[in-house]
């Protein structure tokens, strides 16, 4: 079978499935996951070899990219401090619990060995988590933490990875070097991820081909990623950084065409990307099953059993006890109730970047503890994955959380209504050169007059007062962009978060591409 024939069959597999879990009204990752399993046992079925070294430059950084630059950086910064607990603390105490686990469950894996698994575990997926729990109803405080967690702990855990890595396949270590390198690496992430920004967003308004333009936004993740890699410099965090750098940026650099069309390839890009990775690690499971060992089940069923209880015994600790030292920030910032810490406690399901590291195992590594490695995190995936999703309904409703209001809501009529009256104040400030232009005006004036009633309505439904162009086209550019003005200048005071502004500005977009 050719390479192309393969690649189409997992494209084809992966709609497949994907058809079927919307069909059951299950989570399209926990599918994929079963699916590459069933994979796994279809006879003459071809081998797929990846090199290693390509594993997280295709796959890693556009998944991260795009998880960056659709998170609200409001929320994200206002929940900095629980986010850092999970997504540096808790990864290298879940590192570490799984590392010592394994080291003594499984005999004659090395330290270096055991601490590459304890590595590749450790970060839970935001990708597997959000596509289950979006579908439920949960305060969004839990989405905004376990969103922003995802985006760090893939840095800390995959620098710890190439530490590891390096241990087991040359035997040195140095603990001292590897601190060092751990600040080195993440700082100057950062900074690269920045000025790469930087330059997008200087080079982008420059390009005036949209199709060339489409193709630089797919480059962007690469770009960012691949140089700080080379540099010994962390390029998950030069993507993540880059990602949401230029989300607070997108509306003012890109026209209306571009975003709609850049939007809606990355929605099928990162779709696809995410289900290849789940079949491929089925396949590579299919060689390494004719070599299982009986012991192997036992080893990833006790080892997810300590990545889960390591958790457990983290996330409630770092919800007490700062709180407790701190008087002052459990004033600002009370205790959540029970059931809040626990969903963030039992919401670990494991997913695409362990897949990626695990499958970016160099092969120069003990071809026995490679192997292994492989077929517990496949096992770890496979327990959390399903079995703490499928759970995850049933425990949610068991825990009655406390939802309380929506305040997306309120956010997206107070921006709706602002971006209303601040395209009235520009049609406003127009003249009319002609009778067309005139009438345009008019139909404009009446059409925004109609939205701010009753937006209005919406945010006091008691009734109580609330706070020159030369074509119909013209003025409806002016409107649309009095409106854009706006809701940026609400997302950067902070009324309203990242997440609304896309939501609102892609609606402004369909509207401006109707222009003729």
């Amino acid at each position: 079978m050719h390479t192309t024939e393969i690649i189409l069959g997992l494209l084809t597999a992966v709609a497949a499935l994907a058809w079927l879990a919307s069909r059951l009204r299950v989570p399209y990752p926990i599918l994929l996951v079963l699916g590459g399993l069933g994979l796994s046992f279809v006879p003459h079925l071809p081998r797929i070899e990846l090199n290693p070294e390509h594993v997280f430059l295709l796959f890693l950084p556009p998944i991260l990219y795009y998880a960056a630059t659709q998170t609200s950086w409001r929320d994200f910064r206002a929940n900095l401090r629980p986010i850092t607990l999970l997504a540096v603390g808790l990864v290298l105490f879940c590192t570490v619990a799984v590392a010592y686990a394994a080291h003594q469950l499984v005999p004659g894996l090395s330290w270096a060995s055991a601490f590459v698994l304890g590595a590749i575990i450790s970060p839970p997926d935001a990708v597997a988590a959000t596509a289950i729990l979006q579908r439920l109803r949960v305060p969004r405080r839990v989405l905004t933490v376990l969103e922003g967690e995802s985006l760090i702990n893939d840095a800390t855990a995959l620098v710890t990875y190439q530490f590891a890595v390096a241990a087991a396949v040359t035997g040195a270590f140095s603990p001292a070097g590897a601190m060092l390198k751990f600040v080195v690496a993440g700082g100057g992430g950062v900074i690269f991820g920045l000025l790469v920004g930087i330059v997008v967003v200087w080079v982008r308004p420059r390009i005036r081909d949209s199709a060339v333009e489409n193709v630089v936004a797919l480059l962007i993740p690469y770009i960012a990623y691949l140089p700080a890699d080379r540099a010994g410099l962390s390029g998950v965090l030069a993507v993540v950084t880059c990602g949401i750098y230029l989300s607070r940026r997108i509306g003012r650099i890109t026209t209306a065409q571009v975003r709609l069309r850049t939007f809606a390839v990355w929605e099928a890009f990162i779709f696809l990307l995410n289900g290849v990775v789940f079949i491929l690690i089925g396949l590579q499971i299919s060689r390494i099953w004719k070599d299982l060992s009986p012991s192997w089940l036992w080893y990833a069923t006790v080892i997810s059993i300590v990545a889960i209880l390591a958790r457990m015994a983290w996330v409630f600790p770092a919800a007490y006890v700062p709180r407790w030292i701190v008087p002052g920030l459990r004033q600002r910032d009370p205790v959540p109730a029970f059931s809040f810490i626990f969903l963030i406690a039992w919401t670990q399901m494991r997913g695409v970047v362990s897949l990626a590291a695990a499958l970016a195992l160099p092969l120069t590594m003990p071809r026995g503890d490679r192997d292994l490695i492989l077929f517990i995190t496949f096992g770890v995936i496979l327990i959390t994955l399903v079995g703490q999703g499928v759970t995850l309904p049933a425990m949610i409703r068991a825990l009655k959380l406390d939802v309380g209001p929506d305040e997306t809501e309120d956010e997206e009529v107070t921006a709706r209504y602002l971006a209303a009256l601040a395209a009235i104040e520009r049609l406003d400030a127009l003249g009319a050169a002609n009778g067309d232009a005139a009438a345009m005006l008019q139909r404009l004036r009446a059409t925004y007059d109609d939205r701010l009633s009753y937006y209005s309505r919406l945010m006091n439904p008691d009734g109580h007062d609330l706070l020159t162009c030369e074509t119909g086209e013209q003025a409806i550019h002016q409107a649309i962009a009095a409106q854009r003005d706006m809701l940026l200048r609400l997302r950067d005071q902070g009324t309203i978060g990242d997440d609304v502004l896309r939501l609102v500005e892609q609606e402004l977009d369909h509207e401006e591409s109707t222009i003729r």
